[in-house]
């Protein structure tokens, strides 16, 4: 999906402006939107990737004008109403309509550290050989899919070289979508910032992204 989380090499946004170090938040409700999500992540009924799709498959409008925990807490709401989780109703009334739907887990305040700092790795048992090394040139493929997908719009139909091959590992597009984690390699592949932005590039810096196999082929074929 061409979202509106898609933004590299878009222009017109302005500087990115940094925060204070130790400012986390720009008000109080922020951060209670994030404990909200958190909290909700452990539950077990979605993945991160479907977390991350359900924020960027906001249309592109409310995406790029809405506060960033706004994005955050509508993507909860709209995943919780698939799931009949919540009711409209409740969200307009503030006021618990149906009985609470039982869930896998919960996570508890005091365990929340101990958890975020462990992490969920996406790693997998390997399967077969990578069908790419380090240092081959590959050919990132010409794809717009109407789902989520992690391949960047700005890198689509270039070629890079493969810099590292990270193992195997969940695919997002397809575990965004409830159909399997569908593991598959994972490569670091490195483009010329000139293939990717043309004559407003330059000979020395590049970009690197993590592209999934499925998103590569050999540039002969």
């Amino acid at each position: 999906m061409n979202g509106g989380a898609d933004l590299g090499g878009m222009m017109g946004f302005g500087p990115v402006v940094e925060n204070p170090k130790d400012a986390f938040f720009d008000a109080p409700w922020e951060a209670r939107v994030l404990g909200i999500v958190v909290a909700l992540g452990a539950c077990g009924k979605w993945s991160i990737d479907m977390s991350r799709a359900a924020r960027e498959s906001l249309p592109p409008a409310d995406y790029m004008s809405l506060p960033y925990y706004i994005i955050w807490l509508d993507a909860a709401l709209n995943l919780m109403l698939e799931r009949g989780m919540i009711t409209q109703e409740e969200i307009d009334t503030a006021t618990l309509q149906v009985p609470p739907v039982p869930v896998a887990r919960t996570l508890a305040a005091a365990d929340v550290e101990a958890v975020l700092g462990a992490g969920a790795p996406a790693n997998r048992p390997e399967q077969g050989q990578p069908l790419f090394a380090v240092g081959d040139t590959v050919h990132t493929i010409n794809n717009h899919p109407q789902a989520h997908t992690r391949m960047a719009r700005y890198a689509r139909d270039k070629r890079g070289t493969v810099t590292k091959v990270h193992g195997f590992h969940v695919f997002a597009d397809s575990n965004a979508q409830g159909t399997g984690e569908n593991p598959q390699w994972l490569y670091q592949v490195t483009f010329s910032t000139r293939t990717l932005w043309g004559d407003q590039g330059n000979d020395i810096d590049t970009v690197t992204l993590d592209l999934w196999e499925s998103y590569l082929k050999d540039p002969a074929s």
